[in-house]
């Protein structure tokens, strides 16, 4: 994201209340933009199509197919798209442009098999047992593979630093979905239901067919090599673990609740835990602003450290290595530390805000109860998240995957604890598991700048590394006197 911090620099530059406003505004599009237009979108359809007036049975049924839309395509995506993303900026990186559609092809076979799969299996279930009609359950269904295609193809264009295209792209999609919604509902006088699923999938497929159509203007050869791209799996494989659990960590916390006293089960298909899993969208909302904080903060001013220390690697001195790994760690601090300061501030606000009106609009009871430790547990998730993007940094994925694996299991311990205690403890076991994953993460960082060199400079081979049969191990042959003998007389 280095164009990112160059942009955002020329923004700032300019001293001035427009230019910050600019920047913010910036910030927001390259980071939490498309979130915000899809939820946006889907409440003002609601809003006018009268999504209140129906049924108590079909708003259910809505709202936890499209809560099991976004989850599920995340998780499976999840499992793929970090060792893709490595492929696809080493190839770039190497000028190989024409091996990134293999890798496109690829992943969208890796994504869409067990995902589709996966999806089958539960539609069926939700049709013959559930009882649910067919033409609903296929919505859901061509929702939830459009929401994979659009979640994989983000990948790409989040590589070409096409942000601004990819919240253009959601806009656009929803604002469709929006007109389609309409017409539906008023001219073709479909149910309120039918009419937003069906206008949510049209819109997830616009977004899916104008990214992909995005990719193939960057990317138009395509050398057919697939092979590289599996082996890439073997050799990162770290990169699967960590990103996988990392996503099976933020929803491994309302899994154990879904097992609950207060869960509900919707068609003897759909498992939710209403007050726990609204209060888990107050908290997400409340630190959701330590995104846009990491992406102008670290990435104006930690980046610049960064490079500067790397290109004294190239050709500097010992004495300038030393001086700039010392200016990137003591940058790497007071980043993280103004990160807790304003997001800290931000999320008091927040949290004092929704404890004040948010009961006056029917969020009250259980749900409040329970918005404060799970607030508390976000705002270190989020310092987590930022520890495991620099881990990124420098490449250290054993601290990675160190981090995320502590995280996911002591949350998953912690809230199965957590199920025991009183309503304002339910949150107990995310506020740990955050805390034991950004502490293992920290003291790997503390790790990486003590060894430091020895990762930049230890990390080479004498001889090329390549796959072919072992050479033998024979180093010298003596030979026998009677050998030698004939060899002087000869």
């Amino acid at each position: 994201m280095a164009g990112v911090g160059v942009r955002l620099n020329r923004i700032f530059e300019k001293k001035s209340i427009a230019a910050d406003i600019a920047g913010f505004t910036y910030s927001i599009v390259i980071t939490i933009a498309p979130t915000l237009v899809v939820i946006l979108g889907i409440l003002l359809m609601g809003r006018v199509l009268g999504f209140d007036e129906v049924s108590y049975l079909d708003r259910e049924l809505f709202s936890c197919t499209v809560l099991y839309v976004f989850i599920f395509s995340l998780l499976v995506v999840s499992a793929f798209n970090a060792v893709l993303s490595k492929y696809v900026q080493d190839a770039i990186y190497e000028e190989r442009h024409q091996d990134i559609l293999p890798c496109y092809y690829i992943g969208l076979v890796l994504n869409l098999v067990p995902g589709s799969l996966m999806g089958a299996v539960f539609c069926l279930w939700e049709h013959f047992v559930g009882g649910v009609g067919v033409f609903y359950v296929f919505l859901g269904f061509c929702a939830y593979i459009c929401m994979i295609l659009v979640f994989y193809s983000m990948l790409y264009l989040s590589i070409c630093k096409d942000y601004e295209k990819i919240s253009l792209f959601f806009f656009l999609g929803m604002a469709a979905a929006f007109g389609i919604s309409l017409i539906l509902r008023f001219l073709c006088g479909w149910d309120v239901s039918e009419s937003m699923l069906l206008a949510i999938t049209a819109g997830f497929l616009l977004i899916a067919v104008m990214e992909y159509t995005a990719v193939k203007r960057y990317f138009r050869e395509n050398s057919n090599r697939y092979k590289p791209v599996l082996r890439y799996f073997g050799r990162w494989w770290k990169l699967v673990v960590t990103n996988f659990f990392y996503v099976c960590g933020l929803y491994v916390h309302n899994f154990v609740f879904w097992t609950g006293d207060e869960r509900r089960i919707l068609v003897d298909t759909f498992v939710f835990n209403q007050p726990y899993d609204m209060a888990t969208c107050l908290a997400l909302f409340t630190n959701l602003s330590a995104t846009v904080i990491f992406v102008t903060h670290m990435e104006m001013h930690f980046y610049e450290k960064y490079r500067a220390y790397s290109e004294s690697v190239i050709g500097g001195k010992k004495v300038d290595i030393e001086s700039a790994k010392k200016r990137m760690f003591r940058q790497l601090g007071n980043e993280l530390m103004n990160l807790v300061r304003v997001q800290f501030i931000i999320s008091v606000v927040i949290y004092l805000l929704c404890v004040v009106f948010l009961p006056q609009f029917g969020f009250a009871g259980m749900v409040m109860r329970i918005y404060p430790c799970l607030a508390a547990g976000y705002f270190i998730l989020f310092l987590m998240y930022a520890s495991l993007l620099l881990l990124y940094y420098f490449n250290d994925l054993t601290g990675a995957v160190m981090t995320v694996l502590s995280f996911f299991f002591v949350t998953l311990f912690g809230s199965i604890l957590a199920m025991r205690l009183t309503e304002i403890w339910y949150g107990i076991g995310l506020v740990i598991g955050s805390f034991v994953g950004w502490s293992v993460a920290y003291m790997r960082l503390r790790w990486v700048e003590k060894n430091l060199d020895t990762h930049i400079f230890c990390q080479g081979f004498i001889l090329k590394k390549e796959n072919s049969p072992k050479p033998s191990g024979l180093v010298y042959k003596r030979k026998d006197k009677t050998e030698e003998a004939k060899a002087i007389k000869a």
